[in-house]
């Protein structure tokens, strides 16, 4: 069986001492770094809600991570997946561009969970190292898939039997050279077709 599950909560934290900036409700996420000589790194937050989408009993089988990029960078760049540790807000902020705006209350950024009174356990987020999945990604306009790993598999299974511990993954690109930051179509895009998508394949044992 399959299953196909958009995302529940997305956003982008945008580099920034004071972290105050944020894009909650923007129609892109961006991943990696743009070309401000100072803060600009670019990191994607991404959350499906899993148990709801399930059975209870369902076996996972495997997962693909669905995202459609909307416009091309001009060389592939690989973007990581990692598990979240820490829960997260996505605000009513709206960034067109990769510079951010200011956060509104119960976004997430560079600093905080929850603007402004919550924060991660470390900037930028607070994640597990292990790599859930990566892919080289950038030179053409169109969708990219994650999928094919055991770790995704594991992340999805233990978010389905525990959903308390379920926050998402972050997106993490190359952040070693400017210019490298690649955007993707949020959940809030005007075009459906193009919104994040987990394609979950299971299996439900017999009674």
């Amino acid at each position: 069986m399959t299953a196909y599950i958009e995302a529940s909560r997305d956003a982008t934290l945008f580099e920034d001492p004071a972290g105050a900036l944020a894009s909650g409700a923007g129609s892109t996420l961006f991943v990696g770094r743009t070309n401000q000589p100072m803060n600009s790194i670019r990191r994607g937050l991404i959350y499906f809600d899993v148990a709801s989408a399930l059975p209870a009993n369902a076996v996972i089988k495997d997962a693909s991570l669905m995202l459609y990029m909307t416009k091309a960078n001009n060389i592939n760049r690989v973007i990581t997946l990692h598990r979240l540790l820490r829960d997260w807000g996505e605000g009513a902020s709206v960034s067109t561009g990769g510079r951010g705006v200011a956060a509104e209350p119960g976004d997430a950024t560079w600093l905080h969970t929850f603007y402004p009174d919550t924060y991660w356990h470390r900037e930028g987020g607070h994640y597990i190292g292990r790599v859930s999945a990566s892919l080289a990604v950038g030179d053409v306009v169109g969708y990219y898939t994650w999928g094919g790993s055991k770790q995704m598999v594991f992340d999805i299974t233990r978010w389905q039997k525990h959903p308390a511990m379920n926050y998402g993954w972050i997106l993490i690109g190359d952040e070693s050279f400017p210019q490298t930051v690649m955007p993707f179509a949020s959940r809030e895009h005007p075009d459906p077709d193009l919104v994040p998508l987990l394609e979950v394949i299971y299996n439900v044992p017999a009674e």
